[in-house]
């Protein structure tokens, strides 16, 4: 009976460390066109390029590329998220991804034409989507800022379909724009507090296919502009950790990039396993002390007075 208890035991404390170390909150970023922290990050394939070192350099969390959020904003994103950090939501983690840059991975895109949003998701929330476009006058030089963005979304949506692991969202884009502009996606989570934030670089050209620079920036250039972000890019299977030989973000404490109580959740889960290997040890010591015999030997003990015999 007590040997029953203490396997109980192990696994109550086992299951209970294990279900706290699972993240509560919803996360995601744009792959399509490609977010600034999903290009940077270990599966965005632009963590060698250098506006992604440069902002790493600076300060970017990438390794937690879709946990740029913040609780209770409530719609009042405006108020709340400062000017010339909006690609970072102003958190401090995520700074480096307000650089002011021309050369950060772009998706080249069709003013005016039909397009599908994909939004990859590695928890799924219920929400809205809202998406708004850089104006004209945007000078990417420069930190955006609230008035950059023109004032009204071109697409909002609300809990579209998740398709090969990505909210998935039809829409038209934007017309009158040419050149390097920004996409900029908010995503407010309608069943918990948060809302998240993302920038994505794209380069509008005209249904002719060419493509003309913005104020203060170049003309699209092969080196600075990607296609189209592919579905595989960032595989839906795949968990946000960490990849050999992406740059570790200098001076970033992981608690500072993720609400989990100060502690990122693959370290509770090995902490869970420590403590289970630790108890499971301890009911072998009690199982050895009460007489049992070794794995791999027959052992039979008679119940006199039922008159049976056990062999285990």
């Amino acid at each position: 009976m007590a040997v029953r208890r203490m396997l109980a035991a192990v696994a109550v404390v086992a299951a209970t460390l294990l279900l706290a170390a699972a993240p509560a909150a919803a996360h995601g970023a744009p792959t399509d066109p490609l977010s600034r922290a999903a290009a940077c990050g270990p599966e965005g394939g632009h963590a060698a390029t250098t506006a992604c070192r440069a902002a790493i350099a600076a300060g970017a969390a990438v390794r937690e590329w879709d946990n740029i959020r913040v609780a209770r904003i409530d719609g009042r994103d405006r108020e709340r998220i400062p000017d010339g950090e909006l690609c970072s939501g102003g958190l401090s983690a995520y700074r480096g991804l307000d650089l002011a840059r021309t050369d950060w991975p772009a998706t080249t895109l069709t003013a005016g034409g039909r397009y599908t949003f994909k939004y990859r998701t590695t928890i799924p929330h219920k929400g809205t989507f809202r998406l708004y476009a850089t104006t004209a006058s945007y000078d990417p030089s420069r930190r955006l800022t609230w008035a950059d963005l023109e004032t009204r979304p071109f697409l909002t949506v609300t809990d579209p379909p998740i398709r090969a692991g990505a909210y998935q969202m039809p829409g038209r884009l934007p017309s009158g724009r040419s050149g390097r502009h920004l996409i900029y996606i908010i995503w407010q989570n309608s069943d918990t507090q948060d809302t998240y934030y993302s920038c994505s670089d794209v380069v509008f050209r005209s249904s002719s296919g060419t493509a003309s620079g913005a104020r203060g920036g170049p003309s699209a250039s092969p080196a600075a502009t990607i296609e189209r972000a592919t579905p595989g890019a960032l595989a839906p299977a795949a968990a946000p950790g960490g990849a050999a030989g992406v740059p570790a973000e200098a001076g970033v404490p992981v608690a500072s990039v993720t609400d989990l109580g100060g502690v990122r959740w693959p370290l509770v889960a090995g902490a869970a396993a420590v403590v289970t290997v630790l108890l499971a040890a301890t009911v072998g010591m009690r199982l050895r002390r009460a007489g049992s015999v070794p794995v791999g030997r027959t052992c039979e003990v008679r119940n006199h007075r039922a008159g049976r015999r056990r062999i285990w």
